[in-house]
């Protein structure tokens, strides 16, 4: 977060943006009703549970609201400071 934004869609706001953090939780659910029965930590995952691999967090623009991954707000900034 130490690099300029600008918003991908809207292309106007530089400024106004939310920190989306995103924790994972590992869960094991009832088939039947849904409920959780079990959370597990990283070192508990069996075979066929894949850990989370997603990202840390997301941005979303604080003017038109889409959410993206932080690199596209990074990205736009960069290639709007070359023109």
């Amino acid at each position: 977060m130490s690099s300029p934004y600008l918003c991908p869609n809207c292309k106007s706001n530089r400024m106004r943006f939310n920190i989306i953090q995103q924790v994972p939780r590992a869960v094991c659910l009832d088939p039947q009703s849904g409920a959780v029965m079990e959370e597990l930590s990283h070192d508990q995952l069996d075979p066929f549970h894949q850990p989370y691999r997603g990202e840390p967090y997301l941005v979303q623009c604080g003017i038109c609201g889409v959410v993206e991954r932080e690199e596209s707000f990074i990205k736009m900034a960069q290639h709007r400071q070359k023109q």
